[in-house]
């Protein structure tokens, strides 16, 4: 689990720098680039909604979106550090961190139920359960 907490911290690290990398820049431009690329039709619903998604883009929006990934990449990071040395404090701050998504799971299977996410929920519950039985269970064994 540590390792699998550190790898979303360092992809969502590198999605940062790759905003940031962005800044000063047309995204307007970038984005229907892009667009004519993957030979997308600019008005089909998909590719228009991105386009006129990257048309709203400014730098600032760039830097908060920036600054909230470099965020969650130090929890991430803190949460994999403290999983990888058996921390009490990573295995709540795991339960915790995995606990509070399944609300939104499950509400949105309700809406519109898939396989896709079943298996989404029924992971994270498995994650959570597992590390509520660590944390619950075996540390009590052990101390």
């Amino acid at each position: 689990m540590a390792a699998f907490e550190a790898a979303k911290g360092l992809i969502v690290l590198v999605t940062g720098f790759g905003l940031l990398s962005l800044v000063h820049h047309d995204i307007q431009q970038a984005a229907e680039s892009l667009v004519r690329h993957l030979h997308m039709n600019p008005a089909r619903h998909y590719p228009r909604v991105f386009l006129e998604a990257a048309g709203r883009v400014t730098d600032a929006r760039l830097w908060l979106f920036a600054s909230g990934a470099f965020a969650y990449a130090i929890v991430r990071g803190v949460e994999a550090y403290g999983l990888w040395r058996a921390r009490a404090w990573a295995q709540w701050f795991a339960i915790f961190g995995g606990a509070i998504y399944l609300p939104i799971e499950i509400y949105e299977m309700a809406l519109h139920a898939t396989a896709l996410k079943a298996v989404v929920v029924l992971v994270n519950a498995g994650i959570v359960g597992y590390v509520c039985y660590v944390r619950l269970i075996v540390a009590r064994r052990q101390g």
